[in-house]
């Protein structure tokens, strides 16, 4: 048995990797809103953070009411129980990987969950 997964994303709206890559701790998604288009729904969470790598392009999040500019190269992390929606900016498509992870569960990180 092998211990890896690896998938290809193809051009699209969105692409969700969890059942593709056999994801068992986190959920992470690779979306793009074309140019004006947002999330067409507010959503928070019960218990998972989010966060956000802008790959491409500009727009803006609204979350808990706040207006946040997004552009390529930014991070977002966003709480379980904001309410957040995403919107592209008018003129340019808005590219954008979410990990989704249960908050408070990382236990370690880095070189001190390493096994050298």
């Amino acid at each position: 048995m092998k211990n890896y997964d690896k998938t290809k994303v193809e051009e699209g709206a969105r692409t969700e990797l969890h059942d593709k890559l056999h994801l068992t701790g986190a959920e992470v998604s690779v979306n793009c809103l074309p140019a004006g288009a947002c999330v067409p729904f507010v959503h928070s969470h019960k218990q998972n953070e989010e966060i956000y790598a802008v790959i491409g392009g500009a727009g803006k999040a609204v979350i808990d009411g706040e207006e946040i500019a997004l552009a390529a190269g930014d991070w977002l992390r966003v709480s379980p129980a904001a309410k957040r929606q995403f919107f592209a900016a008018d003129n340019a498509e808005l590219k954008y990987i979410c990990i989704q992870v249960k908050a408070g569960s990382l236990e370690g990180y880095t070189s001190a969950d390493a096994v050298i």
